[in-house]
């Protein structure tokens, strides 16, 4: 399969070039220099003869900057944005398959029960982008859209302060490139890629004063989500190599 990978400089898709090459694909990836990922037409030159596209870009702040909402705006245009021009530009090329990058923390807190793709959401503040991006991906008859957890390890940052004694999706960023290229062949819709855990056993369970009023910012990281990858295991084998146990 001849795939085209966008974000293939970032901490996904230096995990995922690798994967896409070892089980036999033919890999293209995104020119920034050439095409721009908010212009279908481009986009859609670019992708012309390819099987499928993987939509790994984002811009995700780092460190205390990321309690700011303002920090959140080129991210949040990636994937509402972005992500639009990607599929559109994709029906224009033919491209049989689009894979779309997401995040998990968009559910409601669950407390301790297993939360599956069906599972109600509360998307709000800064991730509200990726239930756009989701309905984007979806419009492609193709669409795979992967709601994915923390990544956690290899080249991962810190996660930010988490509140909490509740359960939470990590993935390592290795596993969540290995479930992007597992989707190539599976049935369209949304899987769920990590492995919930509590977040008292990563050892992070309360958010310092000195935050405030930001913290609010940061209400869904104290939610419970005990997000399950069963869907995507059924579909193609999928199984996380990492131990989530050993990320924290």
């Amino acid at each position: 399969m001849k795939v085209f990978v966008i974000g293939a400089s970032g901490v996904l898709g230096r995990e995922t070039l690798p994967r896409l090459r070892a089980a036999g694909h033919e890999v293209g990836v995104l020119d920034r220099h050439q095409t721009s990922m908010f212009d279908a037409a481009q986009l859609a030159g670019a992708m012309a003869g390819y099987d499928a596209v993987i939509n790994l870009a984002t811009r995700i702040p780092l460190s205390a900057k990321a309690v700011l909402a303002s920090a959140w705006a080129e991210n949040n245009r990636i994937r509402v944005e972005g992500s639009a021009a990607v599929a559109e530009a994709a029906v224009q090329a033919g491209v049989a398959r689009l894979v779309q990058e997401g995040i998990s923390f968009v559910y409601a807190d669950g407390g301790d029960r297993e939360l599956d793709e069906s599972a109600p959401l509360n998307p709000v503040g800064h991730i509200a982008s990726s239930v756009v991006a989701q309905e984007n991906a979806l419009k492609h008859p193709g669409g795979v859209f992967l709601r994915i957890g923390m990544l956690i390890g290899g080249e991962a940052k810190a996660p930010p302060v988490l509140v909490g004694d509740g359960w939470m999706s990590v993935v390592h960023p290795g596993d969540a490139a290995a479930a992007a290229v597992a989707v190539l062949d599976a049935p369209a819709g949304i899987y769920n890629v990590g492995s919930p855990v509590l977040k008292r056993d990563l050892g992070i369970t309360r958010l310092p004063k000195a935050f405030g009023k930001l913290a609010v910012s940061f209400e869904v990281f104290g939610r419970s989500q005990r997000v399950v990858s069963t869907k995507l295991t059924e579909a193609t084998g999928w199984k996380p190599e990492a131990d989530p146990g050993s990320l924290g």
